[in-house]
């Protein structure tokens, strides 16, 4: 198997729409269009339906709680019908910061949330008649004039993603999901993330080989240099201090917990108190280079091609990637990565396989 490439697009950036078409044609397996306090995911990906023909379009991440179940179904369903049944949904709890500070929705029990909406969707999807009582949601509401209704889209199964990092999220994702979602991921302790996503797929009679693993990095090419390389990772090393310091709060970050469980518990504990001294400089410095290397693909060629041999023997199946830069040094580091990934493929093509291939669109 060879390791898929998705590409992380920003609809601000300039030409997106030729980037997306420019990325089909050259082999990338899929777009991702992220939400956050910015614009919403569906709206480009409709728009990049309309210029392609065969690449997946992802939501990275539609973020749950700013729409009710049946609304991201609905919109999910939307995209669907305009790209010919290329959508992928990915789907998130995002945070408190965002959902209490941006949508003014309480962020209350996500891991219920998640799952009461996975089932939603999938009732939704399928066709069936909608009535459901969980903990965050009961349709039709009760005591009201509401009544059971059945979707009059033309329904079909859609793929969907969780993005998840703590261990009972994981194992959700294992037990629900066509694929996950990942970040703050280094090959050599997979095994933090996969460990709980198989427990979960075990639970639903699954394995891990069914379920998509996607895993967010950038891309920069260097020159083939100790200190150019070291430049580099230094760069993507800074730009972890917002994510240590502020995405979360003082007691609870995602983030810096994943981070933690592979090591670099100490590290991120004083970005943290750096970032929140207002030290920003002080903090960005503190982060390891070796997080800034570990987690993305950095560096020139020869390196590139052993990271991705490194991602696809841990059980990655798909790198979603960002990449920077003009719009043509955008296409040919793309086009540089699809080649270096076929050459992953067949560097393993006579080692029996750590995962196999997964198949998208799997049901459960």
């Amino acid at each position: 198997m060879t390791i898929k490439i998705g590409l992380s697009i920003d609809p601000s950036m300039p030409r997106f729409l030729e980037l997306a078409r420019e990325a089909e044609r050259i082999g990338v397996d899929s777009v991702w269009v992220a939400e956050f306090w910015a614009s919403d995911a569906f709206t480009p990906l409709a728009a990049i339906a309309a210029v392609t023909d065969r690449i997946w379009l992802a939501t990275g991440i539609a973020q749950l709680g700013a729409r009710t179940p049946a609304m991201l179904a609905m919109t999910a369903q939307g995209v669907q019908l305009l790209s010919d049944g290329r959508i992928i949904l990915g789907i998130g709890a995002s945070g408190p910061q965002v959902m209490e500070g941006w949508h003014g929705i309480p962020f209350d029990r996500p891991l219920q949330r998640t799952r009461e909406t996975i089932e939603i969707i999938k009732m939704i999807t399928s066709g069936e008649r909608l009535e459901y009582e969980g903990t965050t949601y009961q349709l039709p509401l009760p005591g009201g004039q509401g009544k059971s209704i059945r979707s009059r889209a033309k329904t079909a199964p859609i793929p969907i993603y969780v993005a998840s990092l703590g261990p009972a999220n994981l194992r959700l994702t294992g037990e629900l999901a066509d694929g996950w979602i990942g970040n703050s991921f280094f090959p050599a302790t997979a095994n933090t993330f996969f460990d709980p996503i198989s427990e979960g797929a075990a639970k639903a009679g699954r394995t891990l080989d069914e379920i998509d693993r996607v895993v967010a990095v950038s891309l920069e090419f260097t020159a083939d240099d100790p200190d150019a390389i070291a430049a580099a990772g230094r760069r993507h090393a800074d730009g972890y201090a917002f994510t240590f310091g502020a995405m979360g709060s003082a007691t609870k970050n995602f983030y810096n917990d994943a981070f933690t469980r592979q090591g670099y518990g100490g590290d991120v504990a004083d970005v943290q108190r750096l970032w929140n001294a207002g030290d920003r400089l002080a903090a960005a410095a503190r982060v390891p280079v070796e997080i800034g290397l570990g987690t993305n693909l950095v560096g020139p060629p020869a390196v590139i091609l052993d990271r991705l041999v490194e991602y696809e023997r841990s059980g990655v199946t798909t790198l979603r990637v960002g990449v920077d830069g003009s719009f043509d040094q955008k296409l040919a580091d793309l086009e540089a990565l699809i080649a270096l990934a076929a050459a992953a493929g067949e560097q393993l093509a006579n080692t029996p396989p750590t995962t196999p291939t997964t198949t998208r669109g799997s049901t459960t």
